[in-house]
């Protein structure tokens, strides 16, 4: 959509794909401080050792079950100054930091660190997922990672089983307080 005299009309297919390409380009922008920007941060420092040869997909555990999940692609367009594909990114988050990768890397590089370093610097710059953000919004308030819903206290009362605790929230306001970590936003 576009404006027209205060009014959205429709793109045409060209301005759509062109407004589509724009977008992906945009995406795509390099930055060539980025990588400096990971090896400066601690655990971030092996990321120019990696020379592409796949041993850490090959071995990683998640990128056996999914199709997107390529630890050596991360790493390699991290390398090239893809900030923002990177950053903004949900399979960044998909690493399960069995740390398999690193053990296996020939060449040293600690991948599962680097990718930790990339995890930070997006929550840093506010790549965060949903879900995530949902997870501490439910860690603030109620000391779980979800909500427990009411007919489960039900069911525990009517089982006879004793009450859940309840989640120590107070420290964890002091935390997010001092951190600046909300989970909004």
């Amino acid at each position: 959509m576009f404006q027209v005299n205060g009014w959205d009309a429709p793109l045409s297919g060209e301005e759509k794909e062109t407004q589509e390409t724009e977008s992906v380009v945009k995406a795509l922008r390099v930055d060539p401080k980025f990588k400096y920007e990971v090896m400066d941060s601690p655990g971030g420092e092996t990321l120019k050792l990696c020379f592409q040869c796949g041993t850490c997909t090959s071995s990683c555990p998640i990128a056996r079950f999914s199709r997107s999940y390529r630890p050596r692609h991360i790493i390699r367009m991290a390398q090239l100054g893809f900030k923002k594909a990177v950053l903004s990114s949900a399979t960044l988050w998909l690493c399960a930091a069995c740390f398999t990768c690193t053990d296996r890397c020939p060449q040293g590089v600690e991948v599962s660190s680097v990718l930790r370093v990339l995890r930070n610097i997006a929550v840093s710059e506010g790549f965060i997922p949903e879900a995530y953000k949902k997870m501490v919004e439910n860690i603030l308030s109620t000391g779980y990672a979800y909500r427990i819903p009411k007919i489960r206290f039900k069911k525990r009362e009517a089982l006879g089983l004793p009450p859940l605790p309840k989640g120590r929230v107070e420290g964890l306001s002091k935390v997010s307080a001092m951190t600046g970590f909300s989970g909004e936003g």
